[in-house]
């Protein structure tokens, strides 16, 4: 171990740091907030001594001491913070997001668990001696995703090291009011070994920390860590509530401050002391010489859709298919790995995509519990540690519960940490009505994730070519995507052949919209995504053949992005537009559609639109009452009708 007296210069300088970002805050040169450690400088040097430079650390918004703990990269993170295009996330990630040499932070409280128990299980995929630590608070307990984490990491057996730091406060809020029970007691239930500590007793907590960490690695399996701890400061820039007599109580019997005070005219102390403010003094006028950060963010840039081929045709079921394309994508990639509720052997999933998958490759089809926040965490964690997670959720209406797992995690990572990583994480799952599931158990969700920065939605039709679509996927993919399947075609074969006035073509794009149209001039233009593609394609063959209106279909796979090219193509033939979806009416896809084509479009009230989809009720369980709820082949064939004639 070190000598104390070095640690205590570590936390002296990790103290001047935080105390020199709340002046610059002052003074106008922050952006946002920080939420600084100052009193808690100890727990971050235990941990950072406990590890070694594989070992990865995931933290909170309270982040600095940790990652200066673990790196030493003071002049990095001051330019960070500062918003400098220097800073070690080029100023976009700021005091909360920062991301560095085996070290994350998110500000989310509890979302960071799961993606770190994600990377402990990559590391033990790999056979790595190395662990991963989270460093979470007292306050963290009261998201339900930690205990998600918990139960996996226990289970699981995973190199993950928890450090609860416990400085009484949730923001202003006291433990008294807010936490049940014991806090040890919470990870004890799930089989995890604790250990205990405090900032005050140092050089124990130090010693402890190792310990533990060293359980962690040589036994494989999770630890508990509670730090007793208190800051002294605010939890945010000046927002403190606390009694004033009892932060001066702390201030007193703070470690660093006894130091401080009993070294007070030693001139070897004093001048490593002086020599670390000149370091910080040093990076923040660096900082300020240098410039901002700049805004790269571009208008995705779609192909030119001029061309057209002819659409591939496959045999299969849409189950099988995908089924197929799972398999393929194990046997030519080791870095894949499939993770959901029963979608092992004998079960293979609710709707058995995942069929003999577990046989066949042991090992990598992992059933978890039901707990889709926790699961789609540890394939953020899983995609962080350079591995390929497909993630099966059994309902769609389910992803509702990893939202903030896809939002503020999967899709933020790459561009607030300014590209310095990947997350190649797919999540699939099956939505949509006709099977009589009910209320809960048959949306169509889409539009809730459809338009997240750095997140791509796939909707799968009857025409996708799922063996093409899967090999793209797994050979390219560096940002999360979900794949949003339909219960009802899963039966559907791909082989379908379209009626002797139509021809199936499809744009030349790695995710190609498909493009059902005749020879002669279309009268109406339909644009259709998922199941709604098959219904509009049956409702296109009888208005050719009983009302002679020839109409061209629009099939998008990709709808985040979306290119609306080819629909732009045909609208500007036809002039008239109709938009089928199975999710919800208002703020939905078909408005996103009809809007964007009149952003493109000059000439205004050059074409008019409708809309096809379920009105603004939930899905009834009742056949009858269901049938009446969906858009279905007739009333598209009504509606066509309708405009065809305006």
């Amino acid at each position: 171990m070190e000598d104390l007296n070095d640690f205590l210069l570590k936390a002296y300088t990790i103290r001047c740091t935080e105390e020199t970002l709340l002046d610059l805050y002052r003074k106008g040169k922050l952006f946002g907030t920080t939420h600084t450690c100052v009193g808690q400088e100890f727990s971050a040097l235990a941990v950072a001594n406990a590890l070694n430079d594989e070992d990865v650390i995931f933290s909170n918004h309270r982040c600095h001491g940790h990652y200066i703990a673990k790196t030493n990269d003071i002049e990095g993170l001051l330019a960070e913070i500062m918003g400098k295009s220097n800073g070690i996330c080029g100023g976009i990630g700021g005091s909360q997001h920062l991301c560095g040499r085996n070290f994350f932070s998110n500000g989310v409280q509890g979302g960071i668990a799961p993606v770190a128990a994600g990377m402990a299980l990559g590391q033990k995929l790999d056979g790595k001696d190395t662990i991963t630590v989270v460093c979470i608070g007292d306050g963290t307990l009261g998201q339900g995703v930690v205990y998600e984490t918990m139960n996996m990491a226990s289970k699981w057996a995973l190199p993950l090291l928890i450090v609860l730091e416990d400085n009484g406060y949730s923001q202003s809020t006291s433990q008294h009011e807010t936490l049940s029970g014991s806090i040890a007691g919470r990870a004890s239930a799930f089989g995890i070994k604790v250990f205990e500590g405090n900032t005050w007793e140092y050089e124990k907590l130090i010693a402890d920390m190792k310990r533990a960490s060293d359980h962690v690695r040589k036994e494989c399996e999770p630890v508990f860590f509670r730090v007793l701890t208190y800051r002294l400061r605010a939890h945010s820039k000046g927002d403190d509530h606390r009694d004033i007599n009892e932060i001066r109580d702390y201030e007193e019997k703070d470690p660093l401050n006894i130091f401080l005070n009993e070294y007070k005219d030693d001139e070897a102390i004093k001048e490593k002391l002086r020599q670390a403010a000149d370091r910080i003094k040093n990076a923040v006028e660096k900082a300020e010489q240098s410039e901002f950060a700049g805004l790269n963010a571009a208008r995705t840039a779609f192909p030119d859709l001029s061309s057209l081929k002819r659409a591939a045709k496959s045999g299969d079921t849409q189950l099988k298919a995908i089924n197929k394309a799972l398999s393929d994508g194990l046997k030519e990639d080791s870095r894949i790995i499939l993770l959901g509720e029963d979608i092992r052997m004998p079960y293979g999933g609710a709707f058995k995509v995942t069929k003999g998958l577990s046989d066949d490759f042991p090992g990598r089809v992992l059933n978890t519990p039901i707990s889709e926040a926790g699961i789609v965490g540890i394939g953020n964690g899983l995609a962080l540690a350079g591995y390929k997670p497909v993630i099966e959720i059994m309902f769609g209406d389910f992803i509702t519960l990893s939202f903030d797992q896809l939002v503020n995690h999967a899709a933020k990572f790459r561009h607030m940490y300014n590209d310095q990583v990947s997350v190649p994480l797919i999540v699939r799952t099956p939505m949509g009505a006709g099977r009589g599931y009910g209320p809960t158990h048959s949306q169509s969700l889409e539009k809730h994730i459809v338009g997240v920065p750095g997140l791509n939605i796939y909707i799968l039709h009857h025409r996708v070519d799922i063996a093409r679509f899967y090999s793209e996927l797994f050979k390219n993919i560096k940002d999360p995507s979900v794949i949003i399947e339909n219960k009802v075609l899963y039966a559907v074969k791909g082989d379908r052949e379209a009626t002797d006035e139509f021809e199936v073509y499809e744009t030349d794009e790695a995710y190609p919209t498909t493009v059902v149209k005749s020879d002669g001039e279309p009268d109406v233009t339909i644009c259709a995504f998922g199941r709604m593609a098959l219904l509009a394609e049956e409702a296109a063959e009888v208005l050719y053949r009983d009302e002679e209106i020839l109409v061209e279909l629009i099939f998008p796979l990709s709808v985040s992005p979306l290119n609306i090219s080819a629909v732009f193509d045909s609208v500007k033939k036809t002039r008239k537009l109709i938009v089928v979806e199975e999710g919800t009416s208002f703020f939905n896809l078909g408005a996103e559609v009809i809007a964007r084509i009149n952003e493109e479009w000059d000439d205004a009230g050059a074409f008019i639109s409708r809309r096809v989809s379920p009105g603004e009720i939930p899905i009834p369980c009742s056949g009858p009452m269901e049938k009446e709820c969906l858009p279905s082949k007739e009333t598209i064939i009504d509606c066509c009708k309708e405009i065809f004639s305006v």
